[in-house]
């Protein structure tokens, strides 16, 4: 059939820079992510209810974690919901 090309270096697709956000956990020296501190979780749960993703709240992958689970452990103790209201 057709043969495949191998990637030239010009390419038309670049990639783009990497903007990185400051941690606000390195940031505010904050070292434990407390899932009772739920007015902190809510700024990385979008407005469904949603765990918002790395990319936007500029966590590192360790705190990303820690929120993610902190997150978890919240809505399995009432303190935030699994999804958002009408």
């Amino acid at each position: 059939m057709g043969k495949r090309r191998a990637p030239s270096k010009s390419s038309s697709r670049r990639e783009r820079p990497v903007k990185s956000k400051p941690d606000i956990f390195n940031q505010e020296g904050i070292t434990y992510i407390d899932y009772k501190d739920y007015n902190m979780l809510r700024r990385f749960i979008s407005d469904r209810g949603k765990i918002r993703a790395r990319r936007v709240t500029g966590l590192t992958p360790q705190h990303q974690r820690e929120v993610a689970v902190a997150v978890k452990r919240a809505r399995e103790m009432a303190l935030l919901p699994y999804v958002a209201g009408k």
